[in-house]
């Protein structure tokens, strides 16, 4: 499994990579934009092929996953804990009518907590030293032992995916290692095409 994060502020002609990357053959997009309201997300996400809709998952605003017919939407760490005894509720509000739900962790030990919850599967960063944000040390951890499926990000890019996947991962996410890359395209290619060999 690879997931695409998009960068927290729009660079040049991110829509149509975007596009590419689909049409590439990129299966899961994370649109992650802080700073975009309701209205410039859904401006944003019209801008995408319709018939990828259903590979988006929103961090924000995610209302729109219902008005668009998205892939569902994610939790990040800080809005989970926030939730406290009513985050199962949140969850199934979206699961039950067919949308994924995902969340994020940065201490593997915290993952477990939530077995009962019906996530699809669960981001866990730094693996390795963050490309698109330096000075996050990577951890390394080792999620072998974990029973859910875990996917690992921090780092990542098409030369450490069998590492990544011998730490236990479930598969990939990854930001810096494609839009910090000096052709994205051919970087999520290659990252498409490392993925598929890895966890063939």
């Amino acid at each position: 499994m690879l997931i695409l994060i998009t960068p927290e502020n729009d660079v040049p002609n991110e829509i149509e990579l975007l596009n590419s990357f689909f049409e590439a053959g990129l299966e899961i997009l994370h649109l992650r934009k802080p700073n975009k309201n309701y209205a410039q997300h859904m401006a944003y996400i019209s801008a995408i092929d319709e018939a990828c809709h259903n590979k988006i998952v929103l961090h924000y605003q995610h209302e729109l996953a219902e008005d668009f017919m998205l892939k569902g939407v994610h939790i990040q760490e800080a809005p989970r804990l926030d939730f406290g005894e009513d985050f199962g509720l949140y969850v199934t509000r979206f699961t039950t009518q067919g949308y994924d739900v995902s969340t994020s962790f940065h201490n593997p030990s915290d993952i477990m907590l939530y077995a009962q919850i019906p996530l699809i599967y669960n981001l866990l960063s730094p693996v390795f030293t963050a490309i698109s944000q330096p000075g996050m040390e990577g951890k390394a951890f080792d999620v072998s032992a974990i029973t859910l499926p875990v996917i690992g990000m921090g780092g990542v890019h098409a030369n450490n995916i069998d590492e990544v996947k011998n730490l236990g991962y479930t598969g990939v996410g990854v930001l810096g290692g494609v839009w910090n890359a000096e052709n994205p395209l051919e970087s999520m290619k290659n990252l498409i095409n490392e993925v598929a060999r890895v966890y063939k």
